[in-house]
């Protein structure tokens, strides 16, 4: 079986790779398990030298990888820049805190000395998807090797040359042979690999019903994992809110990424009483967004990343409109043989719709109208899903009230958009996942939280 890599802008295959035999998969891990034993024994200066090599990797194939997103999901390259920056901002950020994060803590007892210690666990599984082909890897990948611990790669079966350069820049960095390795294979082997018992912790970022799939079975065999899942972010507009400031800033964070991002606003849910001069204002700003070659620096919007995933979207915009949303921009596939889908705008969205409780993996925006303020966070608050967040307003104590206590996410931002910063911790609640990532919550989700007592 092959594993092939597709241009989404063009339909030409890329190149095919063959997958790895379950035999081949099981030497990976064994081999990585033992790179795990020697390199959990170096120091933290090891390792903080190490990651800071591979910023400069990161930073020195800037372009090169950054052409690489365009032609498998058709990443615009401006933002396949800005996310390979974010790599590696990552590796120096944990190069500079991890032996901070993982210091031993001293706690006061009838000990002569008791203390918690971090300890690395192992080989960690992750589980990853296309969207952010390198971001999503390397913000699991730096924390757990600044931890100690090793890690082997399911990537998206439709980013393998991504795959094998994550691969190719761990060892360019000069850390350790077999510390990292990517496993080409389709998420048929990913059950046998959770069981495998040198692997220690699963994470991984998908879907909810891949995230439910992966963590039945961790937890059959009792194994840690990190669940970054599906998101519906809901953008509340109240009527006091700066209406340019809020157009502008849920355009660009509807179309983060052509709109295949889990925190990439959706829901755009808005006071009536503004209702009218917010659509009017969002209505221009999307239409002025120029969608195109993903290779163009002047392009806003690629194609989504495969065709069935662009067929998919079309279908619940085409269902909505059925149920009787009111599409005012885009709603049609262009001719040719691609996956482009244009910013669309859905209005008079309303419960039992797609637009209103499912996630558009897309340049596809809902605005819902809310009759008050407690009726727009009620809206918001009414998805099964729980990972990012916004409010409008110009009365900046109510806003943070309301962003802190009311709406129900793993991050809530006040006249903003949600990013993942390796500074923050980052991730969901309700059928978003839990567990997090990032600051130093992520580094500590896969490491032995142990105590020492000393009479």
């Amino acid at each position: 079986m092959s594993i092939v890599s597709i241009n989404p802008a063009n339909g030409v295959t890329i190149k095919a790779y063959a997958e790895l035999s379950t035999e081949e998969v099981e030497k990976k891990i064994q081999d990585t398990h033992q790179a795990w034993n020697r390199w959990k024994t170096s120091t933290h200066e090891t390792r903080g030298k190490l990651l800071l090599n591979m910023a400069s990797v990161l930073r020195k194939r800037k372009k090169e990888l950054a052409i690489l997103l365009a032609s498998e999901m058709g990443k615009p390259i401006t933002q396949g820049y800005y996310e390979i920056e974010k790599c590696a901002y990552c590796c120096e950020y944990y190069a500079e805190n991890g032996s901070k994060y993982l210091a031993d803590r001293l706690i006061e007892t009838e000990a002569s000395k008791s203390f918690v210690t971090f300890q690395p666990i192992g080989v960690v599984l992750a589980v990853m998807p296309w969207n952010f082909p390198l971001w999503q890897v390397f913000r699991f990948l730096a924390p757990a090797m600044a931890a100690g611990n090793c890690g082997v790669l399911k990537h998206a079966s439709n980013v393998p040359g991504s795959a094998l350069a994550i691969e190719s820049i761990v060892k360019e960095a000069g850390f350790p042979d077999n510390v990292f390795q990517t496993l080409l294979i389709g998420s048929s082997k990913v059950a046998a690999i959770i069981e495998n018992p040198l692997i220690k912790a699963v994470t991984i970022t998908g879907s909810t019903s891949a995230g439910i799939q992966v963590a039945t079975k961790a937890g059959s065999v009792l194994k840690k994992v990190v669940l970054e899942l599906g998101g519906s972010d809901a953008y509340v507009v109240l009527a006091d809110a700066d209406l340019e400031l809020a157009a502008q800033t849920c355009v660009d964070a509807r179309l983060i990424n052509s709109g295949q991002s889990c925190i990439a606003a959706k829901r755009f849910i808005v006071e009536k009483s503004v209702i009218d001069e917010f659509t009017r204002l969002f209505l221009e700003k999307m239409r002025a967004k120029k969608m195109g070659d993903p290779l163009d620096p002047e392009t806003d919007i690629g194609p989504q990343a495969r065709a069935d995933l662009r067929d998919e979207l079309h279908d619940q915009v085409k269902r909505s409109i059925e149920k009787g949303a009111v599409c005012i921009l885009g709603g049609e596939v262009p001719p040719g043989d691609h996956a482009f889908y244009p910013a669309t705008i859905l209005t008079n969205v309303k419960p039992g719709m797609a637009a209103y409780s499912e996630e558009f993996f897309g340049p596809v925006a809902s605005i819902i109208e809310a009759s008050d303020e407690a009726d727009a966070i009620r809206i918001a608050n009414d998805s099964v899903f729980g990972l990012g967040s916004a409010v409008f307003t110009q009365d900046l104590v109510k806003g943070e009230r309301i962003a802190a206590t009311q709406l129900e996410a793993g991050t809530s931002c006040v006249n903003s958009r949600t990013v993942s910063d390796p500074r923050l911790p980052f991730g969901g609640v309700k059928t978003s996942g839990y567990g997090r990532e990032l600051a130093d919550f992520g580094i500590h989700e896969f490491v032995n939280i142990k105590t020492v007592y000393i009479k």
